[in-house]
């Protein structure tokens, strides 16, 4: 059971009544003295869970913490909750680090801020050997592998310093992106013992996740940004050229925006910074040189101008919107050019400090997780679980909250040209690259293929009546289905698979292909936000609140965000505290916050209500179908219903002796005219079959197999064999005329 002083802790200084999802079990362990390796999306209030620890320990607690731009936020917050806190980086003079050791030394610094560049220096490792240390906590734990996305050679010295303190504090070890190596890395290279590992999952569920293949990018920056004139955002390029031509195209335009990269000078990168923290540009252009450790929560939105080099890369910089849990956007737009860009770019990598045994293997991870991206902004499946799945969380149903889940697909076999692609590769004895292929396959007339001799292939121009963009599809499906392998090193080179299950007549490969995608993406409506919780006049209480926050915040030169956030500002909207006891029951607002703005936002909703006396600020049921008829937002398209039968539709079922699902569901989808209908698979129809009480799924040796049940033996459901494309034996049931009958029976029953 936790114990009540952590609780009034989160009370009294962060204004929070509850814990979010892990925080009370890591404080617990910590508590307990135990080492602890945690990994919790952004926004899932990671400080916190050493924080809060940090306040009870009798001694200080140091946490390392990569950017200094990090540290400062961190201290402003603390400080602003009632928390005495101070850093120590190279942004302070000699005199100011001195005070800033004697104000430890004195215990008046419950937590020290630190880069890890610091820790050998001798004025750090004297003022080690004299105060208390109680815990080390390694923030952005995952630059420490050199597996991960992040590595800095600088987090090397933090095993060290641990192990040369007199007494060893525990150790607490936070990220929010990691794979199941880096974490492993992590723990290792820390030396953790026998920590406690939590992991809340990676998901983002108010993250809305697109990709865009678009040839005029700046048209569509420049529209979007126009559409989003009262967000911020953050718009992140992949070189400093684009940056500054993107920064000049929107500044152009009327649009202040502020821009930042690394061969800016230090003064105008931190002007940029603060222009854009302090809301006084409400968008950045960058490079990925900025936003590690950027606590800005209300990010509404961040596109990707091009394609980021990993998924880790994409995640972190993506993640920085919502990080208030409102609902906000991340969209990538795509272009193959990207790929080359990031090539270069991973070519010219700075492996200074690394062994020279570990730059090749760095080099083909490299390539891996290139690769990887490449097939995110390719996939026709979920994104969310794309990420996911990269991250090891397995989820099975789409998330319905990514561009993927909101287009419509239409699938297409490709089996003919798979065979034609695999005998190309076939040809070439492994020895190409996918340029090479491609251009084979399309019977390009380039010197580089007359060179070596791939003009006189037999499948040269075999596939000429298809686009590059076609085959580009297909060849990253039959790589990710096993048929073709490409290698990770810098030349990668295309190879055949295990090709044996294409030999089989009823093995296809089936391409998913979306049609046109709308041209005003823009305007698509996010997921339900918080302020839709607010009545008109609410919405009202709620911008007078943020204009007096926007003035706090100008007075004691501090970003908005520290005052309080916009979740905080909303339930305020709601709740309309005109006493104390009202104002600490807003989420949020601690006692030493009250005891700084209390009055002032007071005085403000007091003076509201006065000029607003019938004022109702938070929505009621009655509101909210008025709001709906009055502002219902604009639709990406109108949704399809589900899958179903016209009249005479299912006269033109070709029956067959025995049919698998898949073979059922292509009938159906062939045979139905119904326009407005989604396409079914061949998961509806066993899903059907179960509810008919014929098949049911089983485990088997840890596996979930799909069986008869009696009933469906009785039916003449029968089993057969079949290999998979890995060389896997596994089953599929075959389904008689009777029950491929029943199945049309049911779909022609069930119209709209």
């Amino acid at each position: 059971m936790m114990s009540m002083d952590a609780r009034e802790i989160l009370k009294k200084y962060f204004g929070y009544d509850s814990y979010k999802p892990g925080q009370e079990e890591i404080i617990e362990a910590i508590l307990a003295g135990r080492d602890v390796l945690s990994v919790m999306p952004t926004g899932s209030g990671k400080s916190v869970c050493y924080q809060v620890p940090a306040m009870l320990f009798s001694g200080t607690t140091i946490v390392i913490s990569p950017l200094i731009s990090l540290m400062q936020d961190q201290v402003k917050a603390l400080n602003q909750a009632g928390i005495h806190a101070g850093y120590i980086n190279s942004s302070l003079t000699e005199a100011q680090i001195s005070k800033a050791y004697e104000r430890a030394l004195e215990g008046t610094y419950k937590i020290l801020y630190v880069a890890p560049e610091r820790l050998e220096s001798y004025d750090f490792t004297n003022f080690a050997g004299r105060v208390d240390i109680s815990m080390v906590t390694v923030d952005e734990a995952h630059c420490i592998s050199q597996w991960g996305q992040d590595f800095r050679p600088s987090y090397l010295k933090i095993v060290n310093f641990i192990d040369g303190l007199s007494k060893r504090p525990i150790v607490s070890a936070f990220t929010a992106t990691a794979t199941e190596e880096v974490r492993t890395d992590i723990a290792c290279v820390l030396k953790l013992r026998e920590p406690k590992i939590v992991m809340t999952g990676f998901d983002r569920a108010n993250l809305y996740f697109d990709v865009e293949p678009v040839k005029r990018k700046d048209d569509y920056v420049l529209e979007y940004v126009k559409k989003h004139p009262d967000d911020s955002g953050i718009i992140y390029c992949a070189t400093r050229k684009n940056v500054d031509s993107l920064f000049e195209l929107l500044s152009g335009a009327g649009i202040p925006a502020a821009r930042y990269h690394a061969g800016m000078n230090n003064e105008d990168r931190k002007t940029s910074q603060n222009d854009f923290i302090y809301d006084r540009t409400p968008v950045i252009v960058a490079t990925n040189a900025f936003g590690m450790g950027i606590d800005k929560s209300d990010v509404r939105y961040v596109l990707h101008y091009n394609m980021p080099q990993s998924m880790e890369n994409y995640y972190q910089e993506a993640g920085r919107a919502g990080r208030d849990g409102e609902a906000a956007e991340c969209i990538l737009l795509f272009s193959p050019q990207d790929i080359m860009i990031n090539r270069i770019l991973l070519d010219h990598k700075d492996f200074t400090d690394i062994s020279y045994e570990d730059v090749d293997l760095i080099r083909q991870r490299d390539a891996k997780r290139l690769q990887i991206m490449e097939g995110y902004c390719r996939t026709p499946e979920c994104l969310r679980n794309y990420i996911l799945a990269y991250f090891g969380e397995k989820r099975s149903a789409p998330c319905e909250n990514c561009g993927n889940c909101h287009r419509e697909f239409t699938e297409i076999d490709r089996t003919q040209d798979a065979k034609l692609v695999i005998n190309c590769v076939w040809e070439t004895k492994g020895r190409y690259g996918l340029n090479i292929v491609l251009g084979t396959l399309l019977g390009a007339n380039r010197a580089r293929l007359r060179e070596l001799g791939t003009d006189r292939y037999k499948t040269y121009g075999a596939l000429k009546d298809r686009s590059e963009a076609e085959l580009r599809l297909l060849i990253s499906q039959l790589i990710s289905e096993g048929y073709l392998v490409q290698t990770a090193d810098k030349y990668s080179v295309i190879r055949l698979g295990n090709i044996e299950p294409l030999k089989d007549p009823d093995t296809h490969v089936l391409i998913r292909t979306t049609k046109d995608r709308e041209p005003e993406r823009g305007t698509k409506s996010r997921g339900r936000k918080s302020t839709d919780a607010l009545t008109k006049a609410g919405y009202e209480l709620f911008e007078t609140l943020r204009k007096l926050r926007l003035t706090i915040a100008r007075e004691e030169g501090l970003p908005p965000y520290i005052i309080f956030s916009d979740k905080t500002m909303i339930d305020m909207s709601i709740k309309v505290p005109r006493d104390k006891q009202a104002v600490l029951s807003v989420s949020g607002v601690g006692e030493a916050k009250y005891e700084k703005y209390g009055v002032r936002f007071i005085e403000a909703v007091t003076a509201f209500l006065e000029e607003h006396p019938e004022a109702v600020t938070g929505i009621t049921e009655e509101d909210t179908v008025a709001e709906t008829k009055e502002k219902t937002p604009k639709k990406r398209k109108e949704h399809k219903v589900p899958f179903y039968l016209n009249p005479g539709d299912g006269d033109q079922f070709v029956y067959s002796d025995l049919l698998p699902a898949t073979g059922i569901k292509d009938e159906l989808n062939r045979i139905t005219t119904a326009d407005n209908v989604k396409h079914i698979f061949g998961t509806d129809v066993f899903r059907l079959l179960s509810e008919m009480g014929y098949v049911e799924e089983r485990e088997e040796d840890g596996k979930s197999i799909q069986v008869q049940t009696e009933l469906g033996l009785s039916k003449g459901i029968e089993a057969a064999e079949k290999t998979s494309k890995t060389g896997t034996t596994y089953t599929v049931l075959m389904y008689p005329p009777e029950i491929q009958k029943e199945v049309v029976e049911h779909y022609s029953a069930n119209r709209v």
